[in-house]
């Protein structure tokens, strides 16, 4: 068993109330560690601290800002074999990916230790010559993250980079369901030497901890990912204090194979888009579209590949799939999957939990793909979060992108082809944040991610994920001679 803590003020605390809930293995229900659960008191606790150390942080140089993320960075690769048996342990992705996953979130910090020195201002043209503009950023305050279960070092590292080199002290609360490797991550940049308060980690529900970050007007920025119905209260309540808000919430994003496409390609990249941490992914493949032509082969390739798949424990260095992460994930899945067959789908391979003893306890289900699906299914218009694929012929290239933005959401669409022109025409048509022209990931360092629609706002990664935790600030000086 481990015991995590809170961090509040440079300290590892427990819950004023002294509350705690046990964390379980999802690949055998066994527990694993016990966490403090904090009310809004500790909310308030941890967000006072943050204000405390924000000015003296705010004034610290981007030169020193960066030094401290860069020993953070190193110190998280220094303890990557814990934080991500932390991470499987509490999630269940494969061991591999948890590690993956760790080294990006060291990668944000020695990312943002180099781009937080790049926070220039500008001279502006003025129309006197009696007068001159200088436009400076500054750091917004205290900024409130919050983030999910399925990439709970990924995402929080993404957030808390830029708004450390910013210079805004950061209160976060990693899921309540999912604390360990965000805690044991964040414990890291705390001990690189950053400040008192600078960094700060609550436990607890989004109704209590999440709610508070969100209504106390001491945090100035929030920073979320998560479900779209959640976004919206954030936004309503955050309003009240008119607040910064980046939103990255639900994705439905579409998979085009073009009849020009080389399918091989297109198979291994579905395959592991659509798979990959049982689709419990924001950019996941959650609908497939098939040129007519190649539908057959594709479909025929794409389930051989699927059934190649190895499910287990996330400690066997073999598997390729854990499990998923609760049981309701896996219900939510199984009642697609109906619905889909309710309507005229067709089950190719998958469709149930997998047979054999070291199975029964844990929350497996085997990846499944589905034929003749279409528009009147959940699965084609509903985040399932699981491991399903469904697939759809198409005709022409406008039917596919019609079908593609069928939908409320906009966080990432995918396209295969080998032709340049069709590659140009789609992607400037499909209605998404970003878009994958023969790759199955929108996410680069230095470019921009973010969504369109009922996926959110605001951007992470590159400059742009910097520019969300600062204020813009004229200074017009009059020049007197």
């Amino acid at each position: 068993m481990y015991y995590l803590k809170m961090l509040i003020d440079g300290q590892l605390v427990d819950s004023i109330s002294g509350d705690a809930t046990v964390i379980h293995n999802p690949a055998n229900q066994e527990p694993i560690a016990e966490v403090p659960v904090g009310r809004r008191e500790d909310v308030r606790l941890a967000l006072n601290a943050a204000q405390r150390a924000f000015p003296k942080w705010a004034e610290t140089t981007s030169q020193r800002r960066g030094e401290i993320l860069h020993e953070g960075a190193r110190l998280v690769r220094q303890r990557i074999g814990e934080i991500a048996r932390l991470l499987t342990l509490e999630e269940g992705k494969p061991l591999k990916q948890a590690k993956r996953e760790v080294l990006s979130s060291a990668n944000a910090l020695d990312y943002y230790a180099e781009e937080g020195k790049r926070n220039f201002g500008e001279w502006v043209p003025t129309e006197s010559r009696q007068t001159r503009s200088l436009v400076i950023k500054q750091p917004i305050g205290v900024a409130a993250i919050i983030t999910p279960w399925n990439y709970p070092v990924d995402l929080l590292a993404w957030k808390v980079g830029p708004a450390l080199a910013a210079g805004c002290t950061v209160v976060a609360k990693p899921s309540s369901k999912a604390p360990l490797a965000a805690t044991a991550f964040a414990q890291a940049v705390n001990d690189a030497g950053t400040p008192a308060g600078v960094v700060n980690v609550v436990h607890g529900s989004g109704r209590e901890v999440g709610a508070e970050l969100v209504e106390n007007p001491t945090s100035r920025k929030i920073a979320f990912t998560g479900e779209t119905d959640t976004g919206r209260w954030i936004m309503e309540h955050a309003a009240q204090h008119i607040k910064r808000i980046s939103l990255e919430l639900g994705g439905q994003s579409p998979f085009i194979v073009c009849k020009d496409a080389s399918i091989d390609d297109a198979v291994e990249s579905c395959v592991q888009r659509a798979f990959s941490n049982m689709g419990q992914i924001c950019i996941s493949v959650n609908r497939i579209y098939v040129a007519d032509e190649i539908a057959d082969e594709f479909i025929s390739k794409f389930v051989d590949r699927t059934v190649e798949l190895k499910i287990g424990d996330g400690l066997d260095p073999d598997v390729d799939l854990g499990p998923m992460f609760n049981e309701a994930q896996r219900q939510k899945t199984q009642e697609h999957i109906a619905d889909a067959l309710g309507k005229g789908a067709k089950v190719l391979c998958g469709g149930h939990e997998p047979e054999g003893e070291e199975y029964k306890r844990g929350f497996f289900f085997l990846p499944t793909v589905l034929s003749h699906a279409n528009h009147t299914m959940r699965v084609m218009r509903e985040e399932t979060f699981g491991p399903v694929a469904p697939v759809m012929r198409f005709k022409t290239l406008d039917d596919a992108l019609r079908l593609a933005n069928d939908t409320r959401y906009g966080l990432a669409a995918y396209i295969f082809t080998n032709d340049l022109t069709t590659a140009i025409y789609a992607a400037e048509r499909l209605e998404a944040g970003g878009i994958g022209v023969n790759v199955n990931s929108v996410i680069e360092t230095q470019a921009p991610f973010g969504a369109w629609k009922l996926s959110g706002f605001g951007h992470e990664r590159a400059h742009y994920g910097l520019e969300e935790y600062l204020e813009i600030k004229h200074i017009r000086f009059g020049l007197v001679r």
